[in-house]
């Protein structure tokens, strides 16, 4: 396990390098050492993960160095290997190098590739750190490193105003959840004594039906601790009512969109309730809260996807809706099944923002679907892959069967899960999972309609066509204007070509060990067996109830954007005030603005030109200033130029002086 030191600091050595040489050294001097890094560390993690796979590991932890001694507060920093941790590294190692890989694609032409580069791999390190760590305080050293990572990444282009606007949104909405999750560090080691996650999880049974003052009022000890904990999950993870930053970072780069947003720092706060099972375990009222806003953010952030038409935006509130799902599976109970969809989506959700981006990179930037359209046939292998990517999120697989793509194992069986929960609760987010998993088949399929069938509608697009420049003897007869869509170059296609692999065979693969084996888990979280057992036992309506309004879905998108593509301008004309209330998803934006940006910004004006201007100035720098200035003047009028002024002035003196000697 000593391995685990190359994983974790490799990637830092290499951000470090690439950082410091910047443009100094030619840029694939830079892409190298950061993509072979991750590349090693990712050959590394395998081998682990594989080996808790089949019952030859155990948990173990790896002691870095001393460092924290301070009364009665005293850690290590220490790197944790055990099943939860084995699961996340190679989630967070394969398809960071494969985002590596493709970016020596996408990003070519930018000239600032070394400083992306070494984002990318800081921006890893600090995900590993999260994962495994040993303590509450490293892990927030993780939480915090991610959040200014993403900033960095998000905020890439910073010439482009928009790009730093998405990347401050993001780091102030982060702050918010933060400030939960540190109050509920807080109050953990004020109720433990310890910042150790062992120790914290051996004695957190104990804790069950304990009480504790809060705000005036006697509350559930543990309740407090986990709802507080679970805000800070609400910001990192992009749960309703802190995830309005997640579309917006949309802004960076597309390879950031898919390591930031589809495999790592949105399931940071996913990896932080499943690690903390057996706390939240004793904590009815935090579960009953993760449930509810899960289910919620699930249904949602689907129902704004059916309206956007950017391409990334529609994958971002898609990524948001799946968070939605690996929340509530955990609210109920099913950390297992939380924790296999995170792995799954994984492969899946990369694939297609990976996707999105070699559209993208194919349409010269363009990211409207409205001028998509007949790309199949222009770029065969991206629309494979997507499409497998589709398949694999919208859950095709029959369960008699037992074949089905990725999406099919994991998201079933979450929908199945809150179903055998029983709970109103339960009832509830089954409900929402089974109607999110209709609006998901319908806007990934109405994506891939809009983009890869019908006419070509990039001849509409001044963006393309103006940047296209052919002589007309290039364009030849061609009625586009002179311009084809071109397919990626390989460093893109490879890793699209092996994230397909993943959402075709990781959840058929993997499926028995992370739903239905207590020993591969070894106690790295809370595993209820016989939820699994209830599971497994559900109705056939609902096993195949996610199966029925995927092909539902299917049906209606195929409908309206292949086979009468006037409906969606009917519908958009009939349901006017709810399309618009779900285009501009459902003015949280808005709302946010005018309770909380206006009046911070009115707050801070006071501030300025009352308390800044109007005092601290007035009377500080400026009012001594003005006493200054006016003492001068005074004094200036002593200062005739005359000799006959000085000699009287200095003969009375004298005479004062001598008067005074006198009397």
């Amino acid at each position: 396990m000593q391995s685990i030191l190359v994983i974790v600091f490799l990637p830092l050595l290499a951000s470090i390098v690439a950082g410091l040489v910047n443009k100094s050294a030619p840029s694939v001097f830079a892409k190298s050492i950061t993509t072979g890094g991750l590349f090693v560390s990712c050959a590394l993690s395998w081998p682990i993960f594989l080996s808790f796979w089949s019952g030859n590991a155990e948990a173990t932890v790896v002691p870095v160095l001393t460092w924290i001694q301070s009364g009665t507060l005293s850690f290590d920093w220490a790197l944790r290997v055990d099943t939860l941790t084995a699961v996340m590294l190679v989630v967070i190692t394969t398809v960071s190098a494969l985002v590596h890989l493709y970016s020596w694609g996408y990003m070519d032409e930018d000239p600032d590739q070394p400083r992306f580069f070494a984002y990318l791999s800081l921006f890893t390190f600090a995900m590993l750190m999260l994962v495994t760590a040993d303590n509450l305080v490293q892990m927030f050293f993780g939480w915090e490193g991610v959040g200014l990572a993403s900033y960095l990444l998000i905020g890439f282009w910073f010439k482009k105003p928009s790009a730093n606007a998405a990347a401050i949104k993001a780091f102030v909405v982060n702050r918010v959840g933060d400030l939960g999750f540190m109050m509920g560090i807080f109050g953990t080691f004020w109720v433990f004594g310890t910042v150790s996650i062992p120790e914290i999880l051996e004695a957190a049974p104990g804790m069950s039906g304990a009480t504790i003052g809060f705000l005036g009022l006697r509350v559930h000890t543990m309740d407090v601790l986990c709802i507080l904990l679970f805000i800070g999950a609400m910001g990192k993870s992009a749960q309703l009512g802190l995830h309005t930053w997640l579309p917006d970072a949309m802004e960076g780069p597309t390879p950031v969109s898919a390591l930031i947003h589809a495999a790592t720092m949105v399931t940071a706060g996913v990896f932080m309730v499943c690690r903390l099972s057996p706390m939240f375990e004793t904590a009815p009222i935090a579960l009953a809260m993760v449930t509810f806003v899960g289910a919620a953010t699930c249904i949602f952030a689907a129902t704004v996807g059916t309206t956007q038409w950017d391409i990334k935006r529609v994958i971002a509130y898609s990524t948001c809706s799946q968070l939605g799902y690996m929340f509530f599976a955990a609210g109920v109970g099913a950390y297992g099944a939380a924790m296999f969809h995170l792995f799954t989506h994984a492969f899946f959700k990369a694939l297609l923002f990976l996707g999105a981006g070699s559209v993208i990179h194919a349409m010269h930037h363009e990211q409207d679907m409205r001028y998509y359209g007949n790309l199949r046939k222009h770029i065969p292998l991206t629309f494979w892959a997507m499409m497998m990517g589709t398949l694999a999120i919208t859950g095709l697989g029959i369960y008699h069967l037992g074949v089905g793509f990725a999406g099919f194992w994991s998201k079933d069986a979450i929908i199945e899960v809150a179903f055998a929960r029983g709970t109103e609760l339960g009832n509830f987010a089954f409900w929402m999972g089974v109607f999110a998993a209709l609006l998901t088949s319908f806007y990934s399929w109405r994506l891939m309609f809009l983009t890869f069938w019908g006419k070509p509608r990039w001849i509409e697009s001044e963006h393309i066509q103006h940047s296209v420049h052919k002589t007309p003897e290039e364009a030849g007869e061609d009625t586009t204007g002179g311009y084809h869509p071109h397919e990626s170059p390989i460093s893109m296609l490879i890793p699209l070509g092996v994230l397909s692999l993943g959402a075709i065979f990781a959840g058929q693969v993997f499926a028995p060990a992370f739903l239905d084996s207590a020993a591969f888990w070894g106690g790295s979280i809370f595993y209820n067996e016989a939820l699994i057992h209830a599971m497994h036992a559900v109705p056939y309506a609902v096993k195949y109830a996610a199966l029925i309004v995927m092909l539902i879905g299917l049906f209606v998108a195929w409908l309206a954007y292949i086979k009468d593509t006037s409906i969606p301008g009917k519908a958009v004309e009939q349901l006017g005030p709810i399309y618009r209330f779900l285009y501009n998803k459902w003015y949280f934006d808005e709302l946010y603005h005018y309770l909380f940006v206006v009046p911070a910004f009115w707050l801070g004006r006071q501030f300025w030109k009352l308390g800044d201007i109007g005092t601290i100035d007035r009377f500080g720098p400026n009012g001594v200033a003005w006493v200054v200035e006016k003492g001068a003047v005074g004094a200036k009028k002593f200062q005739t130029g005359y000799l006959y002024s000085y000699a009287l002035v200095m003969l009375l003196g004298l005479v004062a002086a001598v008067t005074w000697v006198l009397f």
